[in-house]
Order: structure tokens, then sequence, then C-alpha cells
């Protein structure tokens, strides 16, 4: 399970990455830009898809998309200036929480390896 969760916070990096890399590709202009951010985008899915085999994909995909949305908003704000009003803040409070809860709520199944071994 740790090896999924390891997945999931490379997809979300990725994801991160690519996505924040359209910003830069809009102010400069340049095709090679839009290579890297579908390669990013690529090996975001890939990733979750490799999560997605231990982790219930409802389960994975609000959380890559959750705190996905989250890190992207921060760097909106770190690195490009945005300006967040309060309803935008507790929206993301609101979502942050959302990703808590989902993530605490997920079953842990024995796999069929570990109950033929019992």
């Amino acid at each position: 399970m740790w090896l999924a969760r390891i997945f999931l916070l490379l997809a979300i990096a990725a994801e991160v990455a690519g996505t924040s890399t359209m910003s830069l590709i809009s102010s400069e202009g340049s095709h090679w830009g839009y290579w890297v951010m579908y390669g990013l985008i690529c090996i975001s899915y890939f990733f979750l898809s490799l999560a997605a085999k231990k982790i219930a994909i409802g389960v994975a995909y609000a959380v890559w998309e959750g705190l996905g949305i989250a890190l992207i908003t921060l760097v909106s704000v770190f690195v490009f200036d945005a300006q967040l009003n309060t309803q935008q803040l507790i929206g993301l409070a609101m979502a942050t929480v959302g990703i808590v809860l989902v993530t605490l709520g997920e079953e842990h199944k024995p796999s069929l390896a570990s109950k033929a071994s019992a």
C-alpha cells in the first residue's frame, strides 16, 4: 500500500508541475513548453494508474484531484502572485478537509496473497 501512495504522490507532483507550466507557456509562447506540459500530464496519469492498482480509483482520483488543486493554487499564489479572496480560501480549506475524510474512510481489505498465506 505504501508503494501505491508513493505513486499517487508522484502523480500529484507531475500534475502540479504540468499544470503550472501552462502559465509559463502562455507567457513565453514557445512550442517546446507544450511538450513538457504534455509529458508531465502523461507521467501523472501513468503514476495515477499504478496507484489505482492498490487504491480504490474513486479515492485515488479524489486525492489526486483535490491535492492537485490545492497545490496548484499554492503555486499560483507564491510563484505567479495570484490573489485569493476569503470565499476561495474557505473553498480550499473545505477541499482539504474532504480529502482527509476520504483518505481516512478508505478501507484496507487484505489481498488474496495474504489470505492464502494465512
